[in-house]
């Protein structure tokens, strides 16, 4: 049965089968304080990307962002009002390679703009991922971004703009195919 959380973990709710929350806890806070969940992280991504038959570091992929209502108890100091989606609360960018494994994350107040976001995520996914090329974006990236990638980056930021009549916010330039010939 899986464990359900409302707000994060309850330590002291940890599962019966599971050794006592304090050692529990105290495994958690090593492994984080010597970045070693980032660690278990990239180990798992390059392992799943090795048995789909891709180099374990990727070539190219996808950045978005989503605006997420934050409570009352989120410190309006973190949280914003974004206008276009008329969300009160925080914003999740997103990196991830063309399997849709994660490369890079950032939460920001919802005010602050995908652009001015991008340009700080993307300087640490490019320092983390050196064989990063090409990233698609929706139209949310525009303008001098694109350059600021090609000149400082040495990424090339596609713009992928939607068609009439196309629910997604983005399209794979493959045809929506994980075929070997797309980018990796």
């Amino acid at each position: 049965m899986p464990l359900l959380v409302d707000n994060g973990i309850k330590w002291r709710a940890m599962p019966a089968d599971f050794p006592p929350w304090d050692r529990v806890y105290a495994f958690f806070r090593r492994w984080r304080d010597h970045w070693l969940v980032k660690e278990f992280h990239d180990r798992l991504r390059a392992r799943i990307r090795e048995r789909e038959g891709r180099d374990t570091e990727p070539t190219a992929g996808v950045i978005d962002s989503q605006s997420v209502k934050a409570d009352a108890v989120v410190g309006s100091d973190s949280r914003g009002f974004d206008g276009g989606k008329l969300v009160n609360g925080r914003k999740r960018h997103v990196v991830v390679d063309t399997l849709g494994l994660l490369l890079g994350v950032m939460v920001t107040a919802a005010d602050v703009g995908d652009r001015t976001a991008a340009q700080l995520l993307l300087g640490q996914v490019t320092d983390a991922h050196h064989r990063l090329e090409l990233l698609w974006a929706d139209g949310g990236y525009t303008g001098s971004l694109v350059e600021y990638c090609l000149t400082v980056l040495a990424l090339v930021l596609a713009i992928v703009k939607r068609s009439d009549g196309f629910a997604a916010s983005w399209c794979c330039p493959s045809g929506g195919s994980s075929s070997a010939s797309s980018p990796t």
